[in-house]
């Protein structure tokens, strides 16, 4: 029997999948995708647990994991437990709504002593901003931890910060910066949704940045007037999900719309992906469409999910443990409370979906040095999970 909160939530669900079927046919335009089908064959195990709101986590050389507490901790994987590791001249974390100490990415060239690069909030309510911070991890803290990008301009509330961090083979470093906000929240003189169209700003955007913390050489918007020349790509809401396929080398990124919407998008530098001009999703205040699910010249998702997953982090598996999802792209779910799986073909377009029903908020999934993959859940007793056959 449905209880009455499941019951709103079933009839809200089917609200907006109605809003958004109605809308008028446009070029280019998706079937929006409901919830996919159960996978087949695998289980999840609890390698560690103990980390309140884990966040970010990334492998170390020697095979343990360093993993991000929203809260402004950094704990590492020592066998079946987490201890905490000291963060030596962290700034002020700011913990505020969606804010707090977020991902963690930790120089790939690096075999000792790796530079960990860490996203992260700092301000109050009134004045805060994401930044990216570095420091060296010793084997038993961080220390020399410096600020190497603040996000511009600053803003108040706790909303949209984004902070997904993604290496790529050149050695530059891929941010996700969010929007800031759902209205009535602002952004100076404009509304925060309206950020990412705009190029004077970091808001709603990919940024490419140098290891220290530079916009990149070669960025595709930094010869156009008044674009700030950190920008990778832009016109997102907020993206918590972002990864890279080694084999094709494409890179996805995972976007939580307004209500209903949340996409799947294959990331290309200097292109514009529509928030809030193409929208799948409605207004969480008037319930009506953001934008136009396509609009022309704008680049469309690979995958828009009615109702929200919430989608977190994001990996492309490339393991032996299940051959059948070799190439697959995983992704994170907070409302959905699992990981979906999303079957691409050789040039990128989506074949199928299964769900990996967790039965909890699922923050951020990796593929580990085993071969295995491998997910942190968002409870106050934040758990570290393995897929494993069944």
């Amino acid at each position: 029997m449905l209880t009455m909160n499941s019951k709103k939530k079933t009839l809200l669900t089917m609200a907006v999948a109605a809003l958004v079927a109605a809308m008028p046919p446009a070029f280019g335009q998706l079937t929006p995708s409901g919830e996919p089908p159960e996978a087949k064959g695998w289980r999840h195990e609890t390698v560690a647990e103990g980390i309140a709101r884990p966040w970010g986590f990334d492998w170390l050389p020697d095979g343990r994991a360093l993993v991000t507490s929203k809260e402004g901790k950094l704990y590492v994987l020592n066998g079946k437990s987490f201890e905490e590791v000291a963060l030596e001249a962290l700034p002020p974390v700011f913990t505020g709504g969606q804010g707090g100490l977020l991902d963690i990415a930790l120089h790939p060239a690096d075999k000792a002593n790796p530079r960990v690069y860490m996203t992260m909030s700092t301000g109050s309510k009134s004045d805060n901003r994401a930044i990216l911070v570095q420091g060296v991890f010793d084997g038993k803290r961080v220390h020399g931890i410096k600020t190497l990008f603040s996000v511009e301009p600053g803003k108040s509330g706790g909303q949209h910060f984004g902070s997904r961090l993604l290496w790529l083979p050149d050695g530059t470093l891929l941010m996700s910066v969010g929007d800031g906000g759902n209205p009535p929240q602002r952004v100076g003189d404009r509304l925060a949704r309206d950020q990412a169209q705009h190029l004077d700003t970091d808001h709603g955007k990919i940024l490419r940045l140098t290891a220290e913390g530079k916009p990149a050489p070669g960025n595709p918007l930094a010869g156009r007037p008044g674009a700030r020349p950190e920008i990778w790509s832009y016109g997102h809401r907020n993206i918590q999900g972002m990864a890279r396929d080694p084999v094709s080398g494409r890179v996805w990124a995972t976007e939580h719309g307004p209500r209903g919407g949340d996409e799947l998008n294959l990331i290309k530098g200097g292109q514009n992906y529509g928030w809030p001009l193409q929208s799948y999703g409605v207004d969480y205040a008037t319930r009506e469409p953001v934008g136009q699910p396509a609009v022309a010249g704008l680049t469309p998702p690979k995958v828009a999910w009615v109702p929200s997953p919430a989608p977190s982090g994001l990996v492309v598996y490339t393991g032996s443990h299940f051959p059948q999802w070799r190439g697959s792209v995983f992704s994170g779910g907070l409302a959905g409370k699992d990981i979906r799986r999303v079957a691409v073909d050789k040039v990128g377009n989506v074949t199928g979906q299964e769900q990996l029903d967790i039965g909890a908020r699922v923050r951020d999934v990796k593929q580990g040095p085993d071969g295995h993959l491998y997910a942190i859940t968002d409870e106050q007793n934040g758990r570290l999970l393995r897929i494993v056959p069944r």
